[in-house]
């Protein structure tokens, strides 16, 4: 799969802050997205290490599913050392020069889809991961998260049933949505990135969630990039 990325990595936090400022009107929210996409991606990275420092091991997978089955059809891998530092709200700069090269491996069609374990809207400066990703990719992109960065819900509007979903608020704005996949199980924190809009996210969330809390695409992707870390650090201690 092709990527271009047209800038350059940023080397400090005022770089990345500038950034994220100048790409951030290229992220459309509205979508209305893929109504029936054939294949989505689920994306991760796994960290050697807290994942704070510079020149950690990371690994990122991506793994192509096929909405009608849920079987995957592709995996891809990529592994590299951390140059961006932690810092809240710039975490992106930390997975995203992994997850690029891993969708670069991709050989099949380019997925209709792209779900990342992390956030879109919903972030301080309203241009997280799923943003960053959709933007250079083009393709629709959405956050699915374990917990929540920016914006809450209030605990009573989220009922207990499967598909129960409440609106994420920061303010006045709403960033993103929680969606109970499972009845009565903690939800996961869904937020668009790119040329999908919220409605259409959670839908295709919950069709990719039949059995667990989390969709296959996270639990594919979060799986495969463990498991290549593992053997990327065996790798760097046998040599």
């Amino acid at each position: 799969m092709r990527v271009d990325v047209p800038h350059a990595w940023p080397a400090d936090e005022a770089e990345a802050l500038a950034l994220q400022d100048r790409l951030r009107p290229l992220a459309d929210h509205r979508g209305p997205g893929p109504a029936a996409p054939r294949l989505v991606a689920g994306l991760d990275v796994a960290y050697a290490g807290d994942g704070r420092g510079t020149g950690d091991l990371v690994a990122a997978a991506v793994v192509v599913i096929d909405m009608a089955t849920l079987e995957v059809v592709e995996r891809a891998t990529a592994t590299a050392t951390t140059a961006f530092p932690y810092i809240p709200g710039l975490f992106a700069f930390r997975e995203l020069p992994v997850l690029v090269e891993a969708l670069r491996a991709l050989r099949g069609p380019a997925p209709d889809l792209l779900l990342c374990d992390g956030h879109g809207l919903a972030h301080p400066r309203r241009f997280g991961l799923a943003c960053h990703l959709g933007v250079l990719t083009g393709l629709p992109t959405a956050g699915v998260a374990k917990t929540p960065f920016v914006g809450r819900h209030h605990p009573a509007a989220l009922g207990p049933a499967r598909g129960a979903h409440a609106d994420l608020r920061d303010g006045t704005e709403t960033v993103g949505r929680a969606l109970r996949t499972q009845p009565g199980v903690k939800p996961v924190y869904v937020s668009t990135g790119h040329a999908v809009d919220l409605p259409t996210a959670c839908a295709h969330t919950l069709t990719l969630a039949p059995h667990y809390r989390l969709p296959e695409t996270t639990r594919h992707s979060d799986r495969l990039s463990r498991d290549t870390l593992a053997a990327a650090r065996a790798d760097s201690v046998g040599g």
